[in-house]
């Protein structure tokens, strides 16, 4: 029988679960989010803490022990082995601009820290002003425009640590 789940526990212990034995499984939901479980004759208690559905990822509690959950399916687990991540930051180093325009207004230092979708930077081009996001958490390095310049396409805008 094929695998259909994998499911990472605290980071670090690995198991593997089948459709068929998640239908072994005796649960019965006895409020919001809290279940009785009986697995092999035994009784558990659990509840679902906090959820992030997009990501997969659980924070519950089995008997007033605390466990992070990440579960994958086939899809997710073909993602990985292709070497892509989803979910993990993105490693971008440089804002460039994507087309001539007007420096109008730098939200950002150099050695400031950012948060992945800070402002960073507006460029009016093409009568619009267009707002550059920071695409990951870091460190500004260099910001190698000023307001009031003007930028040709593929021109560096700021530099990340």
């Amino acid at each position: 029988m094929s695998t259909d789940y994998k499911v990472k526990v605290n980071g670090s212990l690995d198991f593997t679960l089948e459709k068929s034995s998640l239908s072994q499984l005796d649960a019965v939901e006895v409020g919001v989010n809290t279940f009785h479980i009986l697995h092999q004759s035994k009784p558990f208690s659990a509840e679902i803490i906090d959820s992030d559905f997009l990501q997969k990822t659980y924070h519950i509690k089995v008997n007033n022990n605390s466990y992070q959950v990440v579960i994958s399916n086939k899809l997710d687990q073909l993602i990985t082995e292709m070497g892509f991540e989803k979910g993990k930051s993105k490693h971008i180093n440089s804002i460039k601009a994507p087309m001539p325009g007007l420096i109008l207004e730098i939200s950002v230092e150099v050695g400031q820290s950012v948060k992945e979708n800070d402002n960073l930077i507006i460029l009016s081009a093409m009568k619009m002003e267009n707002s550059f996001l920071s695409p990951r958490d870091g460190v500004i390095k260099s910001i190698a425009v000023k307001v009031g310049d003007a930028v040709d396409k593929g021109q560096l805008m700021i530099e990340f640590e």
